[in-house]
């Protein structure tokens, strides 16, 4: 705060009837130290972060004196009473000596940079980037930007979780795709030697051309296969040597929202891990269900809606098709809604549990 530094029982009387006059002994700029002690009846003219001189226990601001009128700079009328230690910050107001101030899997926030900054840090020991190799597979596959042809369709998967790696802080490595046949995509995944992890997209069902399992038992172990939820069923995971080098791999359903919903509930908490981040999960809310949800098969069920208000409740709409090959779907959606396992319906105005996909504005708008 701009003002003068004064001492608060020579102010405590003083108004605009009752301008109380004081002695200014010396100016103090921000990064100056004070070179003299104020007793009663004087005062400093102090700027924003100068360090506040022995003896002064507030400050009054240029605007409630009368430094514009005054013709004298030897003399300063105060305007207004004042409370003790007013417009003056105390030293370990912020942060205090042996304070902890940022926890192991603390993300780097701006703030905490900020924060980082003011106590002296220029560098710090961080975890790295997990980086990760991303592969769909499929004859039927070619790269966005050529040419359609029959038969075939665009590698979305790649580029969807290419995405989604970034936005949880991974670094992409490298994202491409492998014919449906062991050798190519032995040769694929030979090039992701120097990566955490691998994610890998279709192959891993019961198909003819579902080699991801084969190269992975080949090339390595296997932990497990299939999970117990909708979409998402033909999960694997394992680890595959590469160059003498066990690395993690993801095998994701090939379906656009089975790999979406699937490297979310997997993929993102490996990213967390590896990144040294407290696990944090998506916020789950209560909302009326606005049409019945059939789960057919018994399994963990998260289905697709649309939160919205209406009037004062809050309503969760699914959206009509919840294929798992419709990828539009997860973009007009803001939440799954979850049936427990071995739940055979969700029924209309029924109170249910929607897991949201990110508290964004949107969001916040809706619930308040």
């Amino acid at each position: 705060m701009d003002g003068y530094a004064v001492l608060l029982k020579d102010v405590n009387k003083a108004s605009i009837d009752n301008i109380i006059y004081l002695n200014v002994i010396e100016e103090i700029a921000a990064g100056n130290m004070p070179k003299k002690s104020i007793s009663s009846g004087q005062a400093s003219r102090i700027m924003t972060g100068a360090p506040v001189p022995d003896g002064a226990n507030a400050v009054v601001p240029f605007e409630d004196t009368d430094e514009n009128q005054s013709k004298s700079k030897e003399k300063i009328g105060i305007k207004i009473d004042v409370v003790d230690f007013e417009n003056i910050r105390k030293c370990g107001e912020d942060i205090s000596e042996g304070d902890k101030v940022i926890t192991k899997g603390t993300e780097i926030t701006p703030a905490v940079v900020g924060v980082l900054a003011s106590i002296g840090y220029d560098q710090i020991e961080v975890y790295r980037k997990p980086k990760i190799g991303i592969l769909s597979t499929g004859n039927e596959l070619i790269e966005p930007g050529e040419k359609l042809e029959k038969g075939k369709i665009y590698n979305s998967n790649s580029s969807t979780i290419a995405s989604l790696t970034e936005q949880y802080g991974g670094e992409t490595i490298s994202q491409t795709h492998s014919e449906d046949t062991i050798e190519d995509l032995e040769k694929k995944l030979y090039n992701f030697h120097d990566v955490d992890l691998i994610v890998t997209s279709a192959g891993v069902s019961k198909g003819d051309y579902d080699v991801v399992k084969d190269v992975l038992n080949k090339n390595g172990d296997m932990n497990f296969w299939s999970v117990n939820m909708r979409p998402a069923k033909p999960l694997a995971f394992g680890q595959i040597v590469i160059k003498d080098k066990k690395i993690p791999l993801i095998g994701l359903p090939g379906n656009p929202v089975s790999a979406m919903i699937a490297f979310e509930k997997f993929g993102r908490y490996a990213i967390d891990k590896m990144s040294g981040k407290k696990i944090k999960h998506r916020p789950i809310i209560k909302a009326t269900l606005t049409e019945d949800i059939h789960n057919y098969d018994g399994r963990r069920l998260y289905a697709r809606v649309k939160v919205s208000r209406k009037d004062s409740k809050i309503i969760a709409s699914p959206l009509k098709n919840q294929s798992s090959g419709v990828l539009t779907s997860m973009f007009l959606s803001n939440g799954l809604a979850i049936c427990p396992s071995g739940t055979d319906i969700l029924k209309k105005d029924q109170k249910i549990d929607v897991e949201m996909f990110g508290w964004n504005e949107d969001i916040s708008e809706i619930l308040n």
